[in-house]
């Protein structure tokens, strides 16, 4: 169990360091090019290449949400779904303490929104509560059920990875503009905990929308897409 929680914890690192790393050092230089397409693509890498290196450790999670949805989906033993959550977000807030200390390094620079998540103010563009509840739900249904598709005994092996990463990828390119894109609690809590903004006060809605969002896609492939796998014939304990 020990090093699962390893696992989960560096893979989520990985993640937002990563990640949210790629729109605080980099996308904040225009003349570097890489904008938010950029970042929606270092999202997905992050999760691509860590589902490669500890997913057989762990099962590759690095989101609470996913976590949810895998339990519900009969694929992921409920008893150990706190540690990783607890795991999960620790991974977060030292990546997040860890970017926020390198890029205090220079002069004059400020944090801002850190790359964290909102809706109103705090949307980059100014989109409401409900459009930012909306999407993250729909958005994390729709990862967790790739996911799930990707990982079934119905498919061929070894590419979930990719399928997962480009789904990430894709989940920015849509909802950057509106929430700065969630779909991952550990992700939010992480960067909030160092925004200058009001993004704490917010943060709620980063839990509730992605955990509500992977139970219903969880729901949705168990009991409509799935071809009847068992934590047992995906190799599970």
């Amino acid at each position: 169990m020990t090093r699962k929680l390893a696992a989960e914890a560096f893979g989520t690192f990985w993640l937002v360091f990563g990640g949210c790393g790629s729109a605080i050092l980099a996308a904040a230089f225009p003349e570097l090019g890489i904008g938010f397409a950029g970042v929606s693509l270092a999202f997905g890498l992050t999760v691509l290449t860590m589902a490669y290196a500890v997913g057989g450790i762990s099962g590759g999670h690095f989101n609470p949400a996913v976590s949810l949805g895998l339990a519900l989906g009969n694929r992921f033993d409920w008893k150990e779904l706190i540690p990783y959550w607890v795991a999960q977000v620790a991974g977060a807030v030292i990546a997040a303490f860890a970017l926020f200390t390198i890029a205090s390094g220079q002069a004059g620079w400020e944090a801002g929104g850190f790359a964290s998540n909102g809706f109103g103010d705090l949307s980059p563009g100014g989109f409401s509560m409900t459009a930012a509840l909306l999407i993250e739900v729909i958005l994390t249904a729709g990862f967790l059920i790739v996911i799930l598709g990707s990982t079934s005994k119905a498919v061929p092996g070894g590419f979930a990875p990719i399928s997962i990463g480009l789904c990430l990828t894709l989940i920015h390119l849509i909802s950057i503009p509106v929430t700065n894109t969630s779909v991952n609690p550990a992700r939010s809590t992480g960067a909030a905990l160092f925004a200058e903004t009001g993004a704490m006060g917010q943060l709620w809605l980063f839990w509730v929308a992605p955990l509500v969002g992977a139970a219903l896609g969880a729901i949705i492939w168990r009991f409509v897409l799935s071809p009847g796998e068992t934590l047992e014939d995906i190799g599970g304990e």
